[in-house]
């Protein structure tokens, strides 16, 4: 059986397909980027093997488990695979690259297609992905957009990626806003594993050679904690930092967060979160705004007395070249100001 060892530069395009044939929850917690989940057993059917092998035997496992597997495969087989021609070439891993790869592969090729198996499987990608975000910490240098909350950093991010400079949008891919009030009411936060390939697979598109912009950032983003050797290297960034009036900040704010405004249960829950940094009292005052609808006055005392105070403190400690930051000021919310505002970006990275 044809077998591939995940070599560091394995160019995953050459095949046809990326086969994941581990149960759809382990597919969810993270897997190879581009990977299709045809699973050999599924969550309920593993965990039943799982029971027979601990309170049976092995041999009883595997008996049923290869019943369970060879018909799983032929469903997928025949819903999936028969208008493949012959020079379809997949990739087929589990979480191992033992049994359930194995198998799987092993029927692909007696079919006639050029099937590989992932050697060491998901867990060998796994450390190739932890190896490699390791190495590029060193390789990496990073421009580091700072600013007060409501300042529109993930706004110029985005239109410094749309004219194709390295972006490494942490808030995108853990899918959060990085603050209290940061969470996607719709979109969970993916896993930590899950995450770091996200990074991984960024950042091995990236040419060394030229700067990554990044937004300035906590060693969490959400609940997913940001690789120690890569927040390093990002902290030692070159800083440009956005500035805005609080008016536009509060407006920019209130467009960005709407779920808040229509939802206000859910605000109180996130300002209740505070309680133990600023008491009760505090608390109650800003729940009673958030009722009363009075939002603004809501985001203004927020920004003034939690965010701006924390951010302060926050990148003064932590982000090396800070203190010779470079300041650019937002001068409204529109498109043609935050291109206004990347032109001077591009300006200070030409000087």
């Amino acid at each position: 059986m044809s077998k591939l060892l995940l070599e560091p530069m394995v160019d995953f395009s050459q095949y046809d397909a990326i086969i994941d044939t581990r149960s759809p929850a382990e597919f969810a917690l993270d897997h190879i980027p581009g990977a299709i989940n045809y699973p050999v057993l599924n969550n309920e059917e593993r965990a039943r093997i799982g029971t027979i092998y601990k309170n049976d035997s092995a041999f009883a496992a595997k008996k049923i488990g290869a019943a369970l597997v060879a018909r799983n495969i032929s469903a997928h087989l025949e819903n999936h695979f028969l208008a493949f021609p012959y020079s379809w070439r997949p990739l087929i891993y589990c979480w191992r690259g033992g049994e359930r790869s194995g198998a799987f592969t092993l029927i692909l090729q007696r079919i006639g297609w050029k099937a590989d198996q992932l050697v060491g499987g998901y867990q060998a990608f796994r450390r190739h992905v932890i190896s490699e975000l390791n190495d590029f910490a060193s390789q990496f240098s990073f421009i580091v957009i700072c600013g007060m909350t409501g300042t529109g950093k993930t706004r110029l991010l985005a239109e410094l990626q749309g004219r194709q400079l390295q972006v490494l949008d942490l808030e995108g891919l853990a899918v959060h806003r990085g603050s209290v009030l940061g969470h996607h009411p719709e979109a969970p936060q993916p896993s930590q594993k899950s995450f770091e390939t996200a990074l991984w697979n960024t950042l091995r598109l990236f040419d060394p050679s030229k700067p990554v912009y990044v937004e300035s950032e906590s060693k969490k983003v959400g609940g997913l904690h940001i690789p120690d050797p890569l927040m390093a290297r990002i902290r030692a960034g070159e800083c440009i930092e956005i500035q805005a009036e609080i008016t536009l900040r509060v407006q920019w704010l209130m467009e960005q967060y709407p779920h808040f405004l229509v939802d206000v249960p859910a605000l109180e829950a996130q300002l209740i979160s505070l309680t133990a940094r600023y008491g009760r009292m505090q608390i109650e005052e800003w729940c009673a705004a958030a009722q009363a609808g009075e939002f603004a006055e809501l985001v203004h005392a927020l920004l003034v007395q939690h965010y701006d105070t924390a951010y302060q403190h926050s990148i003064e400690r932590n982000f090396t070249h800070y203190p010779t930051k470079r300041n650019l000021d937002l001068a409204a919310l529109s498109p043609a100001a935050f291109s206004a505002l990347a032109d001077q970006v591009l300006t200070l990275e030409r000087a």
